[in-house]
């Protein structure tokens, strides 16, 4: 587990892939990812097949496919709930003999005996409705809950906007029952089925039910956790989620260990039966047609330190190392070495039978230019220049293979490997920075960044003008920096002339500097929230520019194009295809051409698997995946016997050592004893 316990188990507010790695396996949002395809595909969860979405005019009539003609006002998806949902065992379904809840309380003292949920004697459930995922929206929109897509979505679904400032005005005491609020875009039709309307086109809405934001909640578990006093013990479905899915929660000390069982009343599911090339020779199909969850409870345990969690695996006490980043070095030089084909374990992991699961996240991480910075700033062809030649002086391999031992991929792409849009090759390189030779990129001579900042005006790295050196200034996270990285970027920026200056600060500060535009060059990053390109892109589409929106936007850069802007918002609304394939491509010509940002970095992390744990192939974008790892316990009991044997050669030692330090004496005694016995007669 990491070092910091989850904040938010709360699927309207979490947003955070440590947080979903808990309530991923305990709620089922409409949509998932299948386990092994790649590239990713959504698949049905909550759902009996794919969402079918009609378009509509501004009267509500459907607009016929191939017209061009009639604009699309909204788009409306309709969704068929598999009928054998069912939620798992929970006292907020606990009914009395007269089917009233049995466990709704008046006031804080009835019911301050419970402390946590395994504390109420009985329990209950019911299968899932319609309703409850509609419900489960609702929340998104509810400001008290404070979700972190209730703006993001107020732009698409219809009526979320308005329903959000009603609730807003609604007195509260207690408990808001959110069913006797309409929702415009979310209508249910009958007890299994439910439409959402979303104003125009966005095809990724369909992304979106795949993430637990859309999962269902049902109303009288949200009315449960408004008892009195119950949010003072931590009573709260932030801290006890409820879900239909194969795991449940049955234990939650974020300072210890979390515990998940299997949910009795989950519904029959079988392993996939396909899956991407290479999976069968892999072994991950062995398990094809078989019921899944494979394993009855997961225990994951906090370790502050990362030598005790290492040690412990290595001891087979843990099943699965968690991630093993390249820049933790003690553990990483431990495990690993790098040889000629890449990162490779090391002999006694491969003793131990360990395997290893390499992850290629579907993220990008990076040092961004302010583009309205005035030195580094602009868009020119001196600028591009400027920017172009501090990108090469760069060198992001070296950076790598030195503080990551190579456990990262450098970014020719704003697109990571497995997200359409994303090229290998001589059509994937950067031009401006690299060259194509013997079969794969270089980067381009150190030399040639010296011509360009000529072009750019700083020969030597001064200002042809003034003669000034030049100085750039680059913002840091002081807890994510070492001096050594900090030194390693002195020294290859002074290769073409150009002074650096760090400035480290914490998160919050740097957040606040990226938030007001005050930065000159800083660093970010970006996971995928779903497989789409648009999902990266939209990092630099300009009204994301906090300056602009007035929020926490993606385009830290402040870039602006508005032929990158009008490019984005044809690339969102077109389904996927040729024509908006050639759209990305110049997207991402553009972002090359301009040198929006220093470098980048497609992340890699390594896992750790113990022989007994199978079906360990990792994804990228989803986290609802416990349900497919097979563990042998046998092999684990039979193998912490043979690596944790009691080393009993020491009290030997010890006890031959005592031994022989007694011997004597006792000798020397018994002599004494038989002289006077001896003289005695």
């Amino acid at each position: 587990m990491s070092p910091a316990p989850p904040k938010h188990l709360d699927p309207a507010i979490s947003y955070a892939s440590d947080e979903s790695l808990f309530i991923m396996q305990i709620y089922e949002p409409p949509m998932a990812y299948h386990f092994l395809k790649r590239p990713y595909e959504l698949v049905p969860l909550g759902v009996e097949s794919l969402p079918q979405v009609i378009f509509l005019d501004e009267n509500g009539e459907a607009v016929e496919e191939g017209d061009e003609i009639t604009p699309v006002a909204f788009s409306r998806y309709t969704l068929h709930l598999r009928h054998s949902l069912w939620y798992q065992p929970h006292p907020a379904f606990a009914l009395d003999a007269s089917g009233r809840p049995l466990y709704l309380f008046d006031n804080a003292d009835e019911g301050a005996q419970y402390r946590q949920i395994p504390d109420f004697p009985q329990s209950g459930d019911r299968p899932v409705n319609a309703n409850d995922y509609a419900y489960g929206i609702k929340r998104l929109a509810d400001p008290l809950n404070g979700s972190p897509m209730l703006g993001f979505m107020s732009q698409y679904i219809v009526g979320m906007k308005g329903f959000s400032e009603q609730l807003a005005q609604v007195p509260r005491n207690g408990w808001l029952n959110l069913d006797d609020y309409p929702l415009d875009g979310v209508r249910i039709i009958d007890e299994h089925t439910l439409s959402i309307t979303i104003m125009g086109r966005y095809p990724q809405f369909v992304y979106w039910l795949a993430m637990p934001f859309f999962s269902p909640i049902a109303p009288e578990v949200d009315r449960f956790y408004h008892n009195p006093g119950f949010v003072d013990r931590n009573l709260t479905l932030d801290w006890w989620p409820v879900g239909s899915g194969p795991f449940m929660m049955v234990k939650n000390d974020p300072n210890s260990e979390i515990v998940l069982e299997r949910n009795p009343n989950y519904r029959e599911e079988f392993f996939p039966t396909e899956g991407a090339p290479g999976d069968l020779e892999a072994g991950f199909l062995a398990d094809a047609g078989k019921p899944i969850p494979f394993i009855d409870r997961a225990v994951f345990q906090l370790e502050k330190e990362v030598l005790s969690l290492w040690t412990k695996f290595l001891q087979g006490y843990y099943d699965r190392s968690g991630e093993v980043h390249g820049n933790t070095t003690g553990v990483f030089d431990q495990a690993f070495v790098v040889g000629p084909d890449g990162v490779e374990m090391s002999q006694d992991l491969e003793d131990h039978n360990i395997t290893m699961s390499p992850d290629v996240k579907p993220g990008v991480y990076y040092y961004g230019f302010n583009m309205l910075d005035p030195l580094v700033g602009g868009y020119t062809e001196e600028k591009r220049k400027l920017r172009q030649a501090l990108q090469i002086a760069f060198n992001t391999e070296e950076y790598l293979n030195i503080f990551y031992k190579g456990n990262g991929i450098a970014a020719h792409n704003i697109i990571p490997p497995g997200i359409p849009g994303h090229l290998d090759g001589p059509k994937g390189m950067n031009p401006y920075v690299y060259d194509w030779a013997d079969g794969e990129p270089r980067r381009k001579a150190i030399e040639y960044a010296r011509e360009l900042l000529v072009e750019a005006g700083y020969p030597g790295g001064r200002d042809a003008r003034t003669g000034e050196p030049l100085k750039i200034f680059i913002d840091v996270q002081s807890q994510a920096i070492s001096n050594t990285s900090m030194n390693w970027m002195d020294r290859i920026f002074s290769e073409v002339g150009v002074q650096v200056e760090f400035r480290p600060a914490d998160w919050n500060r740097t957040r606040e500097k990226l938030l007001t535009g005050n930065t000159q060059i800083f660093s970010h990053g970006w996971l995928a929230d779903y497989p789409d390109p648009e999902n990266f892109l939209f990092l630099l589409y300009g009204p994301e520019s906090p300056l602009i929106c007035n929020c926490d936007g993606a385009n830290n850069a402040n870039y602006a194009s508005e032929e990158y802007d009008e490019l984005f918002r044809e690339v969102r609304v077109l389904p996927q295809g040729s024509q908006r394939d050639d759209l990305v491509a110049r997207m991402v010509e553009l972002f090359r051409r301009d040198a929006v940002w220093l470098f980048a970095y497609y992340p890699k992390d390594i896992y750790l698997n113990n022989s007994w744990v199978h079906n360990t192939k990792r994804h990228g974008i989803s986290k609802a995946m416990l349900k497919y790892i097979r563990v042998d316990d046998k092999e684990r009991q039979k193998m912490q016997v043979k690596w944790n044997q009691p080393v009993t050669w020491p009290l030997f030692v010890v006890a031959l050592f005592l031994v022989a330090l007694v011997l004597p004496g006792v000798i020397a005694y018994r002599r004494r004893q038989n002289a006077t016995a001896r003289r005695g007669k």
